[in-house]
């Protein structure tokens, strides 16, 4: 069976940061992952790091691979090491650079406003943006949808970094609790036992990546039972 990390003298605060307190525009630099907040006008490439990114506000046109997309709020692009692009416009991004990457064919863009919803535990919801069905075989990028309320406590098997898009709630570990709201930020290292709420009256909206690949819905109890994901 699967085991859990041990919460006892675990402070969500340790966890949890907000994009205002880091004016440089970087979040959560750990091991996996470097997520953090950047304008995409001009030529960009990482030579050893794939890149994640989801636009938050603006509009421009990413130019990748000989190809041009259109980038407005919801747009998801998946972007290999060693990839030459650029973009232009007011265009402002979450991005999450994946460290010592899987190889991929190639770059992906996802429109995740026309992406349909799949179901995940407690009544929470998730759409799919950057995932190895597209090519991106290190990491899945999703939009997690969470309605008013506290699921129960659990943890997954893989590491994770969020970013609340909207809405407001807490990050608990342990019995300890972090605020969470929009331009908020989470990491959640692999089998820590946690839970997100949604403190507000309307959904909350984060922005995850995780590795390694997989579904947003894979969760466990602290007793390491899987957590059952409800019939549609």
């Amino acid at each position: 069976m699967i085991k859990s990390s041990a919460t006892h003298s675990v402070n969500a605060v340790e966890y949890a940061l907000h994009a205002d307190d880091r004016p440089d525009g970087r979040l959560f630099e750990v091991g996996l992952f470097t997520q953090r907040l950047r304008d995409l006008a001009g030529a960009h490439e990482d030579d050893d790091s794939d890149e994640v990114l989801y636009v938050l506000s603006g509009s421009g046109c990413a130019r990748i691979g000989g190809a041009e997309h259109a980038l407005q709020p919801g747009v998801a692009l998946f972007v290999p090491a060693g990839t030459r692009w650029s973009a232009d416009g007011d265009v402002r991004a979450v991005s999450v650079l994946v460290h010592d990457p899987e190889p991929s064919p190639g770059p992906a863009v996802v429109d995740c406003n026309a992406v349909e919803r799949g179901t995940a535990t407690a009544g929470r919801q998730f759409v799919l943006a950057a995932t190895p069905e597209v090519g991106c075989n290190s990491v899945t990028q999703f939009i997690g949808l969470i309605p008013p309320g506290r699921a129960p406590d659990h943890f997954h098997r893989y590491d994770e970094v969020i970013y609340v898009l909207e809405g407001e709630g807490y990050l608990e570990i342990g019995g300890e609790q972090a605020p969470l709201r929009a331009g908020s930020c989470v990491h959640l290292p692999r089998t820590l036992v946690h839970c997100l709420a949604n403190t507000g009256d309307a959904e909350m909206r984060v922005l995850g990546v995780f590795r390694p690949a997989g579904s947003p819905a894979e969760a466990y109890y602290p007793d390491g039972t899987a957590a059952v994901v409800p019939d549609n």
